[in-house]
């Protein structure tokens, strides 16, 4: 169980998964790897000087709105309300967005929870020693910190929803990345979390969105 105290320390630099791959790159003396290697770890640095300048910076006028927002995408149930509203208002057009985002919102949840997440083990910030302000607070995950669940479902939402309701993928999209900007601002995420958890979000409901389709077009009556 990960606490409070037990995030890496600032002096050790990774974004998401940065140093863990440049630690297991092959062993070569080749100045490409050794590029590839040293760009890595810079990265890790900046990750983690974002995460820094995010905790340092003050703003009580956000705080409690942005920790409200992070709190109500928990389980993502604020993905499961949108869903349930278009697939009661929105017609068929809102039911087959609906039924679309919430089999990605499935998969992905299941590519990073039972998948990546078990896989690679980066450890949650350390909030209290980067001074994130007690009032931006939500409960620390016991889960590993790599990549960000709930920027991957809000992505995955976002992108399948879009694809029925074009004129609802600007609205969702924004609130995606509010939602994903939340989980560093709260400090339980590193940036780098949320932006490949962002990516494997999209990407999968694309793929969720193709099967979809095909099923669809197999089966025009269903």
């Amino acid at each position: 169980m990960v606490t409070e105290g037990a995030g890496e320390r600032p002096t050790a630099s990774t974004v998401a998964g940065a140093d863990w791959l440049a630690d297991r790159l092959p062993a070569a003396d080749t100045p490409q790897w050794q590029r590839l290697e040293a760009g890595l770890r810079q990265l890790g640095t900046v990750d983690r000087a974002v995460y820094a300048a995010i905790a340092s910076t003050p703003t009580p006028a956000l705080d409690e709105p942005i920790r409200r927002l992070s709190r109500a995408a928990d389980n993502s149930k604020l993905w499961l309300t949108i869903a349930a509203a278009l697939a009661i208002f929105g017609g068929r057009a809102g039911r087959r967005a609906a039924l679309r985002g919430v089999l990605s919102i499935g998969v992905t949840s299941a590519v990073v929870n039972l998948g990546i997440k078990s896989v690679y083990t980066r450890r949650r910030p350390d909030r209290a020693g980067a001074g994130v302000p007690g009032e931006r607070h939500v409960k620390m995950p016991d889960s590993t910190s790599f990549p960000s669940g709930h920027s991957a479902s809000a992505f995955a939402f976002a992108s399948a929803v879009g694809r029925d309701l074009p004129g609802l993928a600007l609205a969702l999209n924004f609130l995606a990345t509010a939602v994903a900007y939340s989980r560093v601002h709260t400090g339980v995420h590193y940036p780098g979390d949320t932006v490949v958890g962002a990516g494997i979000g999209a990407s999968t409901a694309l793929t969720v969105s193709a099967v979809v389709d095909r099923f669809q077009d197999a089966h025009p009556g269903s």
